[in-house]
C-alpha cells in the first residue's frame, strides 16, 4: 500500500511539471496581429506596452523589430511570434492559441 501511494504522489507531481513547463510556454508569448504588437501572459492577451528582452537576451520591440541576441534584426509579420525563450514561430497563431 505504501509503495502504491508513493508511486501515486510521484506521477503526479511528475504531471504538475510536465503541464505548467508546456502549458506556460505556449501561452507566454509576444506577437503580431493586424500590424500590432501584442503579449499573450497566462493566457491573456494584451497591447504590448514596452520593449521586451527574452530570456536568451534576445529583444523584441513595440514596432514589430526582433533582434536576436547576435545582433540579427528581423521584422516580424502578421502571426509570427516570439516566445519568451526567445524562439521565434512563423506563420499564423491557430485559434487554439488565443484562448
Amino acid at each position: 500500500m505504501k509503495t502504491l501511494l508513493k508511486a501515486l504522489v510521484v506521477a503526479l507531481v511528475s504531471l504538475s511539471f510536465l503541464s505548467t513547463g508546456f502549458a506556460g510556454d505556449m501561452k507566454d508569448c509576444v506577437h503580431m496581429t493586424n500590424g500590432k504588437m501584442m503579449m499573450m501572459k497566462d493566457g491573456k492577451e494584451m497591447p504590448m506596452d514596452k520593449d521586451m528582452t527574452m530570456t536568451d537576451g534576445s529583444k523584441v520591440m513595440m514596432d514589430g523589430t526582433y533582434m536576436k541576441k547576435d545582433g540579427t534584426k528581423m521584422s516580424l509579420k502578421d502571426g509570427d511570434r516570439v516566445m519568451m525563450d526567445g524562439t521565434m514561430k512563423s506563420g499564423g497563431m491557430k485559434e487554439g492559441d488565443k484562448k
